[in-house]
């Protein structure tokens, strides 16, 4: 289930602190930091419009990225945290957690619904209530999934969706002891009115 890791292209930046983050955004940069795995955090900085393409692509916090920083060291990251503008809504820093394959980190996975043809509750009028169109699950750093996926087929209305009825990806687990709700079927609002 786990894809081929992207890359992410940084700069070391010289300097830090507010200044030093004000000139990088002078020049068209992101200032951010690399910080985790007991190693001293170094400030980089991203080219802003590739940063910016990036976020609008999505799932930009739930990606274990390759940053390759200029002067050749590769790092394992996945982003912790994008500041941004209060007004422009626009990223002005990021921070990125060193990890390695190996480790376990707490993610929020989407929730993928398929078959709504094959569930007789939705053929009937019923509608399909999201509770959670993301879970957080604690997964390998290596093994990352796109999604969760949840089968409708044989779902009846009034069916309530748990956690434990989804078949979670080898190696993941719920960051939740409880069996909590992802989502349910319904009742149309005419036949919840005549019942």
């Amino acid at each position: 289930m786990a894809h081929e890791i992207p890359d992410l292209l940084a700069e070391v930046r010289t300097g830090t602190g507010k200044g030093a983050a004000r000139q990088a955004r002078r020049e068209g940069y992101v200032p951010g930091i690399i910080y985790g795995d007991g190693k001293e955090p170094t400030p980089i900085k991203l080219n802003y419009y590739y940063l910016l393409k990036r976020l609008k692509a999505g799932r930009f916090l739930q990606t274990l990225f390759n940053v390759k920083i200029e002067g050749g060291e590769e790092v394992h990251v996945i982003c912790r945290g994008v500041q941004r503008d209060v007004v422009k809504d626009l990223p002005t820093h990021v921070d990125f957690m060193r990890i390695h394959d190996e480790s376990r980190i707490n993610l929020f996975i989407h929730v993928d619904f398929v078959n709504h043809e094959a569930s007789p509750g939705l053929k009937r009028g019923g509608t399909l209530t999201i509770v959670r169109p993301e879970v957080e699950l604690e997964v390998m750093a290596g093994d990352i999934p796109d999604h969760i996926t949840v089968d409708l087929t044989g779902k009846q209305i009034g069916d309530v969706i748990h956690i434990n009825d989804v078949e979670l990806p080898s190696g993941a687990k719920p960051t939740i002891a409880r069996n909590f709700v992802i989502a349910n079927i319904a009742a149309p609002s005419g036949l919840a009115a005549s019942e």
